[in-house]
């Protein structure tokens, strides 16, 4: 995450955290990126197959005021990526 953090202009202290969520068979932690003054969309999303948790990170170039807000585009995008490709995403 440190590479994602200079990329992107995080660090400098951790972002608030959210309890995660469930869909599908899928736990989706939202994980906005904090950039400049905004949140950047980010989530990671698990999902135990054959006894392995597999794990994907989605980022998105959307970014919002608030980190509340953030938090639940981040979900709510996830959950879109889940329903269109599956466990394709962790390929």
């Amino acid at each position: 995450m440190s590479f994602l953090k200079k990329l992107f202009g995080g660090g400098g202290g951790s972002a608030p955290s959210t309890p995660a969520e469930t869909h599908n068979g899928y736990t989706i932690y939202a994980e906005p990126v904090k950039d400049g003054g905004t949140w950047r969309i980010g989530a990671r999303i698990e999902k135990e197959i054959d006894g392995d948790v597999k794990s994907h990170f989605m980022m998105r170039a959307d970014t919002l005021q608030s980190f509340e807000d953030a938090a639940k585009a981040s979900v709510d995008k996830a959950r879109m990526l889940v329903d269109q490709q599956g466990d394709t995403i962790f390929r």
